[in-house]
């Protein structure tokens, strides 16, 4: 689809103006109580995709059409965004039904490298980047000696893209959990048929930093293990030659989140959630590579609940000589202890993680950092923290993360 940018003011309030095509609207404009909605129609839903924003006489209004993304921008300013499927009912060359004064041009994106550091804050405790966005599920990462957390950016708490999320990674990162520097977006939506980028790792080879994910796609199809790159740790690009699904034992719509170690074997490990198709119970697949590319199923999977809950967003880590899996079930964070780095792990006590929001860690000195989200009216909300450590028996002791 060609991309298209509107341009017009708000001459006065209240203000309406739409596209039709066939009888059927394919864009609509509406201002009333000083919010304009911007309605945008696609062939994959009858329902459109619906942006808002703040709006007074005088303003200034453009709205940029791409096949993968839309933005409503008012005075300069993004206000809202979208994330589309499917062909886009309006064209280049489709008018308006009122009088208004719109201008509907060809727009060419253009796209920049960013710095690496974009902007700093204080305090990321309770933060979220505020703007009507979100922070989702978190993926922390120790590098050198930064702190680094990736986290799901939303809106709309899960609800766009007609309920698939739209989800993609932003990036912070600390060296003393009081200043956090702002990152270029980690892994951004580029194609249409992107539902959402899903929760994942980072690991590093050679100098070379991976990060790992799914994909989550449109009407039921499996979820592609996809990976991006980087040289310096702050400018991934998408590696567009990898990607598999699960094998047909597990359910691939709902595979997400691989957590890729390495093992002290020298191999690689990838856990990931998942459903046992026959059985239909909810389990941790484990899949092995001996250099990152190719990827074989284990034997068996990795951990298998006792019903059809999904598993969320695994951890994996060795803390004082203990081996311990993370994952969350509807949200709410346990661990499993071992003695072994792949079998026989098993609750000590209580094993819920006292972090909100399907929480994952990163060593920090001689503690264990804790990083989610505190929910806010539904999925997403604002990041939170809490530090561990571990007994003799290696049952986690969690605390209030101090600076």
């Amino acid at each position: 689809m060609q991309s298209i940018e509107l341009s017009f003011e708000i001459k006065e309030l209240p203000f309406y103006d739409a596209s039709h095509k066939l009888g059927e609207k394919a864009l609509e404009l509406q201002a009333l109580n000083g919010v304009l909605t911007v309605s945008v129609y696609y062939d994959y839903d009858k329902r459109p995709l619906n942006l808002s924003g703040e709006v007074k006489a005088g303003d200034k209004v453009r709205v940029i059409l791409l096949d993968y993304r839309i933005e409503l921008h008012v005075n300069g300013k993004i206000t809202d965004e979208e994330w589309p499927f499917g062909n886009r009912l309006f064209n280049l060359s489709d008018s308006f039904d009122g009088n208004s004064d719109i201008s509907v041009n060809a727009y060419t994106e253009v796209k920049t490298e960013q710095p690496s550091v974009i902007s700093s804050f204080e305090n990321a405790q309770g933060w979220r980047p505020g703007g009507g966005i979100f922070v989702g599920d978190c993926m922390p990462y120790r590098r050198g000696e930064e702190y680094h957390v990736l986290y799901l950016k939303d809106r709309r708490h899960h609800k766009s893209k007609w309920g698939m999320g739209a989800h993609q990674w932003e990036h912070i990162s600390t060296k003393d959990f009081k200043t956090w520097c702002v990152h270029p977006t980690a892994v951004p939506i580029t194609e249409s048929w992107e539902g959402s980028i899903c929760t994942g790792s980072w690991i590093e080879k050679d100098g070379v930093e991976y990060l790992y994910y799914t994909v989550r796609r449109a009407n039921g199809l499996p979820a592609i293990i996809s990976r991006s790159v980087s040289n310096d740790g702050y400018h991934f690009t998408k590696d567009k030659d990898f990607g598999f699904v699960l094998s047909e034992k597990f359910n691939g719509a709902v595979a997400r989140d691989p957590k890729v170690i390495k093992g002290e074997d020298g191999l690689y490990h990838m856990i990931l959630t998942t459903v046992l198709v026959k059985e239909n119970l909810g389990c941790l697949a484990h899949y092995i590579s001996s250099d990152l590319e190719t990827w074989q199923e284990a034997e068996k999977p990795l951990h298998v609940v006792e019903n059809s809950d999904h598993p969320e967003c695994p951890d994996y880590f060795k803390y004082r000589g203990k081996y311990y899996l993370v994952f969350s079930i509807r949200g709410r964070a346990r661990y499993l202890v071992s003695n072994s780095p792949f079998d026989g792990f098993e609750m000590i006590d209580d094993t819920l993680i006292p972090c909100a929001g399907v929480p994952k860690c990163a060593p920090w000195g001689e503690r264990l950092v804790f990083t989610g989200f505190e929910p806010i009216g539904g999925y997403a909300g604002t990041m939170t923290f809490k530090a561990a450590t571990a007994d003799e028996r290696g049952r986690l002791v969690f605390e209030d993360l101090k600076k």
